[in-house]
């Protein structure tokens, strides 16, 4: 049985169509502004599907509630579903006094769920932070399907090393070439972006990431690839974070955006519900 959080709920109709078995929660406010929810329904076993983004903390909390709420309906055993997880990039500590957000956020929900499930996570080495199952989820599949037709005999390029294994996974399911950009920094403040070592002159060109924010990568990485020949650039990443007015300027520089609905988002093409089915 799925149970839906207020961060799922852009993926519900989707689930009860192709056959999920939805638990209904009923998920409110309290005038001062706390959250109430409430599970109308048990299951000895149970799955809550929670997507992250902002508001961040309010949707934690959530998932917290809705676990504690379960465990008093009887259920022994609980799945988290979180197709986009937040505190994940600060994975690390910069400056002497910070924490390791995402340990902190791991740690907390192992103490409700017994297995976690996430999608293309930033840095899936963080997963031993959660103490049980956890299972970092690829979205190649359906990111394949999807761009396959469109990008024919063409390229799948990531925009740095670290990301060329999202455009291996992509590249084999379609059986085409892939390689990554090389950053050089020339400056404490300024990258630059150096072109592939692949032919990708009169081809298409899909760049795969886990995530966009302000799109600036894409649109360098675009321009350098119109200016070598590419015929067409598409652009795919797992979660669109973007910020105010990137879906916009991305847009105007590639043939076609398109992200996961990991967060709901006007160019979110692509569905990884039937990935979560399948758990």
């Amino acid at each position: 049985m799925f149970v839906i959080g207020s961060g799922a709920r852009h993926l519900e109709d989707e689930m009860k169509a192709l056959g999920g078995r939805i638990l209904d929660a009923e998920i409110k406010r309290f005038p001062d502004g706390e959250k109430y929810v409430r599970v109308l329904g048990s299951s000895e076993e149970a799955t809550v599907v929670q997507s992250t983004f902002r508001p961040q903390d309010e949707h934690l909390v959530e998932m917290i509630l809705l676990a504690d709420a379960l465990h008093e309906r009887g259920a022994r055993k609980l799945r988290a579903v979180v197709p986009y997880f937040a505190y994940s990039r600060q994975d690390r500590v910069t400056k002497e006094g910070e924490p390791v957000s995402v340990r902190a956020v791991m740690r907390t929900l192992a103490v409700y769920y017994d297995e976690l499930y996430v999608f293309d996570l930033h840095n899936p080495e963080t997963l031993k932070f959660f103490q049980g199952k956890a299972v970092n989820l690829s979205p190649a599949g359906v990111i394949a399907d999807y761009f396959g037709e469109k990008l024919g005999e063409g390229v799948v390029l990531a925009p740095d090393k670290g990301a060329l294994m999202r455009a291996k996974a992509v590249a084999e399911r379609l059986g085409l070439e892939y390689s990554h950009f090389h950053k050089v920094r020339v400056s404490p403040t300024e990258v630059r972006m150096e072109p592939v070592d692949v032919d990708v002159k009169g081809k298409n060109v899909l760049i795969v990431d886990d995530i966009i924010s302000t799109g600036g990568t894409m649109i360098r990485a675009a321009n350098l690839l119109r200016e070598m020949g590419a015929e067409k650039v598409f652009v795919a990443a797992t979660h669109g974070v973007f910020a105010e007015g990137a879906i916009e300027r991305v847009s105007k520089a590639v043939d076609e955006l398109a992200v996961t609905n990991t967060i709901p988002t006007p160019v979110s093409k692509i569905s990884v519900v039937p990935e979560i089915l399948k758990l």
